[in-house]
């Protein structure tokens, strides 16, 4: 990227912000793999809210010089993910969110030492 060009990361954050997404984080994900260097997950009060938040995020990218790699999940909208390169996007119901828990997924585990290892099964240990 240059100096001029907008950083994809603040693009699809205002985008969600715009049509009032809610609990949205963004994840670093540089450390963990190589896909992208920065996951955002946000929460939509319905499948139409999911759409639109979605939807949003695309025009929004593209509008800036940021055309999506793809996008998943619209026939449905429970979760839609938009593939921006750089950034990978989540939009995704209440309900579907709680159940992925990506946050806890994409934790580092030297950040976060309740993460599952190899060494219990990938399970979560007691507290």
């Amino acid at each position: 990227m240059t100096d001029r060009t907008p950083d994809l990361l603040d693009i699809t954050l205002a985008a969600l912000d715009e049509l009032k997404a809610r609990n949205v984080s963004s994840i670093d994900v540089r450390k963990l793999t190589s896909i992208a260097d920065n996951m955002v997950i946000a929460t939509g009060t319905s499948s139409r809210h999911v759409k639109a938040l979605a939807d949003n995020v695309v025009e929004q990218a593209k509008a800036s010089g940021f055309p999506p790699v793809g996008v998943e999940g619209q026939q449905n909208a429970e979760w839609i993910l938009v593939d921006l390169g750089d950034v990978i996007v989540h939009v995704m119901l209440p309900a579907t969110r709680e159940f992925y828990d990506l946050e806890r997924l994409w934790r580092d585990p030297h950040q976060h030492p309740d993460r599952g290892t190899a060494d219990n099964g990938g399970k979560e240990r007691d507290a």
